[in-house]
């Protein structure tokens, strides 16, 4: 017996959808129950999410870059991520490249490996967090924050640095 998803390649001569659907539909419904979850709390504390000020956005968009490339990225968080992923080497400074693992845990690896996945993750808790705990989120979203710029400062310096050397090389 023909699969459907066969009989469609054998007649548009495309290769079948390989994605994992249902791992990403497991994901989102464990992310809105994350929000959910998150919102519960926020509610069980008597706090209404008030006005976003355009600094707290920064900041979290900042320390939620950060965090992001931090979980997923960092060699020092790789064992989260070694249930999930293959160690592939790595990337940068303080930086490894790791790959999803096949089979049923292959969508939450694709999580733990992608900074842009795990940004959303990072600022609903950073963001869900601060109407709980606004002075304690303040100071860990700035020390985040303080940490990209930090790191920005490193490779720039590092780059500079490089400049000169191949400059005086010459």
């Amino acid at each position: 017996m023909v699969s459907a998803q066969e009989d469609a390649v054998r007649e548009t001569g495309e290769e079948a959808d390989e994605r994992p659907l249902r791992g990403y539909a497991v994901a989102m419904a464990a992310y809105a129950a994350y929000a959910g979850g998150w919102a519960a709390l926020i509610r069980r504390h008597g706090r209404q999410p008030g006005r976003h000020e355009v600094r707290d956005i920064a900041l979290t968009a900042v320390a939620t870059f950060r965090l992001s490339r931090l979980l997923t990225k960092g060699a020092v968080t790789s064992p989260l991520r070694a249930p999930f992923t293959t160690y592939q080497g790595t990337q940068g400074p303080a930086e490894v490249s790791d790959e999803p693992r096949h089979g049923p845990g292959h969508t939450f690896g694709e999580l733990m490996t992608c900074p842009f996945c795990m940004s959303l993750w990072t600022s609903t808790a950073l963001t869900a967090s601060r109407c709980v705990w606004p002075r304690a989120t303040r100071t860990v979203t700035a020390v985040l924050a303080s940490v990209a710029g930090a790191d920005a400062l490193q490779l720039a310096y590092s780059g500079l640095m490089d400049k000169v050397t191949r400059a005086n090389e010459s």
